[in-house]
């Protein structure tokens, strides 16, 4: 059973191939980029190349795309061309090579403006039945993706799972603001609240898709770790999260004082994924309950997986004011 990672060259693809490779199961893996996880080095647009490595693949985890750190630095053809062309190339190749199953690595960001409340209104809780607003280029093209996925689910009968994931990238937030306020593991602790998601627990979503695709059929799901608060929390949330978090973890506040850090004081928004645990079976194990364990015991709270893949960028270049150009 010979599986096809997209953008092996990323974070996520190296990670997945990584864990592919140690469980001794057979994994290729395609980029744009040359690197020790890559066997083929080529564009998702290349038709010929896509049919020359699909035949013989049971399943393809498509994990490639330009990001919104690419938003202020590429044009919106180039995101056609790789998270909507290369898609569709993508999924017409693996048809006709009979593929038993495609997960589709989606996004939270597809949901755009539908995630931000307005003024003096609670925080979202966002589940799947959210209907999207892209409010980028990026969100747009991985929507339009989306759409393609399903279309050949629900026509053509190729089993496919998209999985809106939350943030994983190890770099720091382009927000200026949130980079004077917080340490960056001070910041990704609080997101796994309520944002954010370990790498290691991004594959295993995708190991848990690849084992139940076929009887799906077609399905979306949120990717985030999961969280402790309730939708009837949600108008304190915005305006005081400290005070909720007290309910659910008394003994939080004290360990992040100890280490220097600070909550946040309010949130926008916050991600279920509960119909992914039900559904998938997946089991993340890098939740909120996980970083405070950690700090309890003196421990680095992220994977070893995150940290032995690292920070891998989105540039060739280096950036003065942050970690990549804000649109």
């Amino acid at each position: 059973m010979t599986i096809l990672v997209t953008g092996s060259a990323g974070h996520l693809g190296e990670a997945l191939m990584r864990c592919l490779r140690s469980a001794g199961r057979p994994a290729i893996g395609l980029d744009i980029k040359p690197s020790a996880f890559t066997d083929h080095v080529g564009t998702l647009t290349d038709r010929v190349l896509l049919s020359r490595l699909l035949p013989g693949v049971s399943y393809v985890l498509h994990t490639a795309t330009l990001h919104k750190p690419h938003v202020a630095t590429h044009t919106h053809q180039d995101f056609v061309n790789t998270n909507v062309s290369g898609t569709l190339a993508l999924l017409e190749a693996a048809r006709a090579a009979g593929v038993e199953g495609l997960i589709f690595t989606s996004t939270t960001s597809v949901f755009g403006a539908a995630m931000t409340p307005a003024e003096g209104e609670p925080a979202t809780w966002v589940r799947e039945d959210v209907v999207p607003v892209p409010r980028n280029i990026y969100g747009v093209t991985k929507f339009a993706a989306e759409g393609l996925c399903e279309l050949y689910a629900r026509k053509y009968g190729l089993p496919v799972i998209v999985l809106r994931t939350s943030r994983f990238f190890p770099e720091a937030d382009d927000d200026a603001e949130k980079r004077r306020l917080y340490g960056l593991e001070n910041a990704q602790a609080v997101e796994l609240l309520y944002r954010r998601v370990d790498l290691s627990d991004v594959v295993t979503a995708h190991e848990r898709a690849m084992e139940r695709v076929r009887s799906i059929g077609f399905g979306r799901y949120i990717i985030s770790a999961p969280t402790p608060f309730h939708p009837e929390e949600a108008a304190t949330l915005r305006v005081d999260m400290p005070a909720i978090l007290r309910r659910h973890y008394p003994d939080a506040e004290g360990l992040f004082t100890s280490r220097g850090w600070s909550l946040f004081p309010g949130i926008d928004r916050f991600y279920d994924s509960g119909l992914a645990r039900r559904e998938l079976g997946w089991q993340p194990r890098h939740d909120f309950s996980h970083v405070l364990s950690c700090l309890r015991a003196g421990r680095d709270f992220r994977s070893d997986l995150a940290l032995a893949v690292g920070s891998k960028g989105y540039h060739d270049r280096i950036f003065t004011d942050g970690p990549y150009p804000v649109e």
